[in-house]
């Protein structure tokens, strides 16, 4: 069975999604701007948005009852691959060792003309 994930550490949906999905005890993300769930602002720099879109990444695993520790996978969708270091730099400030499966791609543009936007899969 479905069970739709919603919590208030995380920023709401900007559309017609849920923050996550819990189904055989799998917990998939939809992707995180980096909007900061307090303020409702955006960062500037790649290294900001990447922390902020990681945080609310987590805040979504935690409410379904998972960690970072148990995310399998994640993509990483950047508008410009030339920030791609920087943002493996903040990347590991939250994936010390096992690290998850990752994919990481430049696109056209992102919502919100955000920098970076994450989303993962996770074990419960």
């Amino acid at each position: 069975m479905k069970k739709v994930i919603n919590t208030k550490n995380a920023p709401s949906a900007i559309g017609p999604y849920s923050q996550g999905i819990i189904i055989n005890n799998m917990v998939y993300t939809s992707g995180q701007l980096p909007i900061n769930v307090k303020s409702g602002e955006m960062p500037k720099t790649i290294e900001e948005q990447t922390r902020e879109s990681l945080m609310n990444v987590k805040a979504i695993v935690e409410e379904a009852g998972s960690s970072l520790q148990n995310i399998i996978k994640t993509t990483v969708f950047l508008s410009d691959m030339n920030n791609f270091g920087a943002m493996n730099e903040v990347y590991k400030e939250f994936f010390t060792e096992d690290y998850p499966s990752r994919s990481a791609i430049e696109v056209a543009r992102l919502p919100k003309d955000a920098l970076v936007e994450v989303e993962v899969v996770a074990v419960i």
